[in-house]
């Protein structure tokens, strides 16, 4: 992995597998509207932000408890030039149980900062992670994206009201 991939790492009171399991349930922390499946090697599903972002994730790699990877095709972004810009990048989830608990090191591979979408698709990314994901942990309850939110409300909820106009742009 590049050293300019972003990366978050969170630790929480939990067992690896449970870790691993919560992170395959993307419909409770990324969105409910997801359509496909997860988990194991091949499953694929499609992510919509509608107006915003959308993409194809395909798992690659799946070590349960320690391992996760999707690969990012058919993406479309509305909000930069290069509207592919994650197409061919990948998602790292490595999990690594500590005295804590696990630790959870997400990685986006090719999402670097001198791409146009870093600095949106960082505040999405660690909204859904530091707050979503980890809420679902600690908790049992993720903020994903509702089936009634709108792409306004969305953005705005991951600090990304100057994108609120998007339709302007797009």
């Amino acid at each position: 992995m590049g050293t300019d991939d972003y990366t978050v790492t969170i630790t929480v009171d939990k067992p690896p597998l449970e870790v691993f399991a919560a992170v395959n349930d993307v419909w409770a922390w990324w969105s409910e509207t997801i359509e496909g499946s997860t988990g194991n090697v091949g499953d694929s599903y499609l992510f919509e932000v509608p107006g915003i972002h959308r993409c194809t994730m395909t798992t690659t790699e799946s070590v349960p408890g320690r391992r996760l990877v999707w690969h990012v095709s058919d993406s479309w972004l509305s909000f930069v030039t290069d509207t592919a810009e994650w197409e061919d990048t990948d998602i790292v989830f490595d999990l690594t149980e500590t005295a804590d608990g696990t630790e959870m090191r997400f990685t986006h591979r090719g999402l670097v900062p001198t791409g146009e979408c870093y600095e949106v698709c960082t505040n999405a990314w660690g909204a859904y992670l530091t707050t979503s994901l980890r809420g679902l942990l600690t908790t049992g309850v993720g903020d994903p994206f509702r089936r009634t939110s709108t792409a306004e409300s969305e953005l705005r909820k991951h600090g990304n009201a100057d994108l609120v106009d998007l339709e302007a742009i797009g």
